[in-house]
């Protein structure tokens, strides 16, 4: 297992629209595990493969608190087969260090995927484990948190997150 390095918008590759996994391998099993160990060293609640600059359709997932046993869950090829009702929740996300708003999003969910062992699953979510699935989800296609706050916020956030990587960049 290794941590990978997490991109930070505005690196394009977040807007980068993931592929479907054709064979889950043991190449697919080691990113999985590279990604939950990344997700946990940064740390947060969910990681998708985008983040880390793979394409793939995949996330994973662990809302236990610190003090709870781990629930670590890996979705591959997921999607979301139903949405229902609407709650506001405070999200964060990792390709966006320090920044948090409130983001709309349906209150419960259902989601369909792979888990490591190549068989489907189904889970129905509600709380912070639908709000990540959908956060997570998000990532697949391209859209980021930002993309879901107001259009001041939006360009706030822009502002910051391209003055943090010039000054990221510097020596």
């Amino acid at each position: 297992m290794a941590i990978r390095t997490i991109l930070r918008y505005p690196d394009k590759r977040l807007r980068v629209k993931a592929e479907p996994v054709s064979e889950i391998n043991d190449e697919i099993r080691a990113l999985c595990d590279d990604m939950a160990e990344t997700m946990y060293a940064a740390p947060g609640v969910g990681l998708a493969a985008p983040q880390i600059g793979v394409a793939k359709r995949i996330f994973v997932i662990d809302v236990a608190e610190n003090d709870k046993p781990s629930e670590l869950r890996t979705f591959i090829n997921p999607e979301i087969v139903t949405r229902v009702g609407e709650t506001v929740w405070e999200e964060g996300c990792l390709s966006f260090p320090g920044i948090h708003e409130e983001v709309e999003r349906a209150a419960k969910v259902t989601v369909r995927a792979q888990g490591l062992d190549g068989k489907p699953f189904e889970l129905e979510a509600e709380g912070l484990l639908a709000i990540a699935v959908q956060h997570e989800y998000d990532h697949l296609d391209g859209t980021l948190m930002v993309d879901r706050v107001s259009l001041l916020k939006r360009r706030f956030i822009d502002r910051e997150m391209r003055r943090r990587a010039v000054s990221d960049a510097r020596p």
